[in-house]
């Protein structure tokens, strides 16, 4: 009798027994430079379970992490980065095992794989708006290779040919406000292209010849373009504090046309109004928009147009925010 009791516990504990595959509690992650010919490591992330052996497949997707593929002979631990990953991401799909089955997770993608030299510019930056006193011109990056994290500009004025060119104080973003200054001259662009081995430079053509735009009308007396320089910009949480000193000929209030930029973002732009009284510093504060709580450079254009439309030259500050906000 006690034999048969016996048998129908261990029977209904065997029962009771469900099979558990590993889960995973924290997904993969990958170590080391995403970078051609440099070595990845996969960490395994953390599983219930007990797992007793992990296989391994490593993935090259597109820029932005997605349309993924398994890349052949690639399932072991680690892995060196190839020629052919360079301009995509890469991912590790983990999977774990036990006697009841078998369970895989992935990592998030890496940043995008740099090459083992500074990128290749294939097509040149270009430049677009329209060459006039009081409008805004913007620089596209062009056309690059290599795995580029990051891209910086400076604008440039040259002669009527084209030639002879200087890079213009401050003028860093990748907009810029056409300036009185600027009439009778052409302008350009230099983008400068960074990844993990370096940084290579690209010039733009120059525009046409910069117009001093429509003839305004009569006055009594001659009425001349504000003028706007940067004294100081920092940020504080998510809120930006920019200082600047103000001049304008005209008791009237001037506008002020702010620019917040950062790479690989839609620009925001926003407009104060002040009195240029008829020199003085002046202070703004903002919000961060969303879109710029990243770690990145940042960068606030100004630029001060009056009432008559007369426009100051687009000056530029930045800032690096190491971290998020």
């Amino acid at each position: 009798m006690l034999s048969l009791v016996a048998a129908s516990v261990v029977t209904q504990s065997a029962i009771a027994r469900t099979a558990a595959a590993p889960q995973s509690n924290s997904p993969p992650t990958i170590s080391g430079q995403d970078r051609e010919g440099r070595t990845l490591s996969a960490n395994n992330g953390s599983w219930s379970n007990n797992p007793t052996g992990f296989a391994y497949q490593w993935q090259q997707c597109d820029p932005s992490g997605n349309g993924c593929n398994p890349i052949s002979g690639a399932a072991s631990k680690t892995y060196r980065v190839a020629s052919g990953d360079v301009d995509h991401t890469l991912k590790v799909a983990v999977t774990a095992t036990n006697s009841d089955g078998s369970t895989t997770a992935t990592s998030a993608a890496t940043g995008l794989v740099s090459a083992d030299k500074a990128p290749v510019n294939t097509a040149a930056p270009q430049i677009s708006g329209t060459a006039k006193v009081g409008e805004q011109l913007s620089a596209s990056t062009g056309t690059w290779t290599g795995g580029v994290r990051s891209f910086s500009y400076q604008w440039q004025r040259c002669d009527a040919n084209g030639s002879s060119c200087s890079a213009v104080a401050d003028a860093t973003a990748k907009v810029y406000g056409v300036g009185t200054i600027d009439a009778g001259n052409t302008i350009r662009v230099v983008v400068t292209a960074t990844n993990l081995a370096g940084s290579t430079n690209a010039s733009s053509g120059p525009t046409g010849l910069v117009s001093s735009g429509s003839t305004p009308p009569p006055v009594t007396h001659r009425n001349y373009a504000p003028t706007i320089a940067y004294v100081g910009l920092k940020r504080v949480g998510s809120r930006i504090y920019a200082r600047f000193r103000l001049c304008d000929d005209a008791a009237k209030a001037v506008t002020v046309v702010e620019r917040d930029l950062m790479p690989g973002r839609l620009g925001y732009t926003r407009r104060f109004a002040v009195m240029p009284v008829p020199c003085g510093q002046h202070s703004r504060s903002w919000y961060l928009i969303g879109r710029f709580h990243h770690p990145g450079r940042f960068t606030s254009t100004l630029r001060a147009v009056d009432k008559s439309g007369a426009s100051s030259r687009t000056v530029s500050r930045s800032l690096y925010f190491a971290s998020g906000v």
